[in-house]
């Protein structure tokens, strides 16, 4: 990492900051002494001209549509790897030789099981609960649980941790689904893959045999693999933020999955099929377009655009090829909902509002038409958002444990509100 120097001038005083620059993207300037120097802070609301951290682990160029982890095309992991493939990437930070990967399979599959007190833990929820209110609960739960792994100054036991959240957090989720639905939870089989095993655990009942589609298994798999990271978003931040207070790591998960329930997070695919769902045909596009250009209208297009990315979503395109996929494969031509989807999208990147708006189809756009037809609710999604991205949240807590210039997490403000007064009694308010 090679150093320069930019300078600050405050009144009749100048700074000089170190500037920083990674292996790719864009420079840094350091001002973790800015106050101590000028007696002054930046104000950069929602920190978006702000690195919190240094990582090895996710890099995205919004402007080009790039998503490395680890230095790896996210198009070629969803191609030719598999989710726990790309589990182990993420934590250890290069490819498993197949040895390894043997290894961290067994380790995965064999952590599946949860306590089984935990089943009775489920019955304390109402049975119309949302899931992702279930899953807060549950996963926060873990902790009193397992107390072997909550002491996260061991590394052999944050080990234990992050490969118990990838094992377990499937099983839970596919316990708040059985939960939702009203169905027997179903135990998980060691002899399934990830994706193949958590279909089962979510699709099968007691009374006939559920055989998996492999089809269907391996969009569940890429849809993993799609959500496993995301750099500094508001959830990673969240759990990095807890993570920096020492809170165990059930506890930062949980932290993290609170914040991906928000609409404007996770939830996006949720509100994008229901925006689909809206529209409901083609012909009814353009009164739709024309709302979403009206700047006294409050309707949006939802799936569209995104906080980072001012370039086709790499990982949009790969769930565009995966929805036709299964779609394909359980026979459904005539989907209206992908027609509209398709309209939709050649209409986002020809019209030259959109195009000038840089208002691109983004992953939430596809992955909600995918999850439907795989046979889950809309109130599922999140759920299997928090289950992809927690291997992502666990790299991120390790790496920041690991971090020797880690500290706990405060930032500051702008106080706006009154000066300093006197206290007066009530008799003369």
């Amino acid at each position: 990492m090679t150093e320069q120097s930019a300078t600050l001038k405050i009144g009749d005083k100048s700074v000089d900051l170190a500037v920083k620059s990674g292996t790719i993207g864009p420079d840094v300037i350091d001002i973790g002494a800015l106050y101590k120097n000028t007696a002054s802070f930046t104000y950069d609301p929602g920190f978006t001209s702000t690195a919190s951290c240094e990582s090895k682990i996710t890099y995205i160029d919004g402007d080009a549509g790039v998503l490395l982890h680890r230095g790896y095309p996210i198009e070629q992991l969803a191609e030719h790897g598999d989710f726990l493939e790309v589990c182990y990437l993420l934590l250890y930070g290069e490819l498993p030789t197949a040895a390894q990967k043997k290894d961290f399979d067994y380790r995965v599959t064999h952590h599946t099981m949860v306590h089984e007190q935990m089943s009775r833990f489920f019955t304390g929820f109402r049975r119309d609960a949302h899931p992702m209110a279930v899953m807060c609960g549950c996963v926060g739960a873990l902790s009193a649980f397992y107390h072997d792994s909550t002491d996260i100054t061991d590394p052999h036991q944050r080990m234990v941790a992050s490969l118990r959240m990838i094992a377990k957090m499937p099983t839970l989720a596919a316990m708040a689904y059985k939960y939702h639905v009203g169905q027997p939870f179903v135990y998980p089989k060691n002899d399934l893959d990830y994706s193949s095993n958590f279909l089962r655990m979510c699709f099968a009942v007691p009374c006939e045999e559920y055989v998996v589609n492999p089809v269907l298994s391996r969009a569940m798999d890429r849809i993993f693999i799609l959500h496993a990271d995301h750099e500094q978003n508001a959830s990673t931040s969240t759990v990095r933020l807890a993570g920096s207070s020492g809170a165990n790591p059930f506890a930062c998960i949980a932290a993290g999955i609170a914040c991906l329930w928000g609409p404007a997070h996770g939830g996006a695919n949720e509100a994008a099929l229901n925006m689909l769902t809206e529209i409901g045909t083609v012909d009814r596009i353009p009164e739709y377009i024309a709302r979403a250009k009206d700047k006294n209208d409050p309707f949006r297009l939802m799936g569209f655009g995104h906080r980072v990315y001012k370039n086709y979503d790499p990982r949009a395109k790969i769930m565009q090829k995966t929805t036709h996929e299964v779609l394909g494969e359980l026979g459904v031509k005539d989907d209206p909902l992908l027609e509209v989807a398709m309209e939709l999208e050649r209409i986002a990147l020809t019209d030259e509002y959109f195009v000038e708006k840089k208002l691109y189809p983004n992953i939430d756009f596809y992955s909600g038409i995918t999850l439907k037809a795989l046979g889950f609710p809309t109130t599922m999604f999140t759920v299997l958002f928090a289950l992809a991205r927690t291997v992502g949240w666990i790299a991120q807590w390790n790496e920041m444990i690991e971090d020797p210039q880690q500290r706990i997490g405060r930032p500051r403000q702008l106080y706006i509100g009154e000066p300093q007064r006197d206290y007066l009694p009530v008799s003369k308010r």
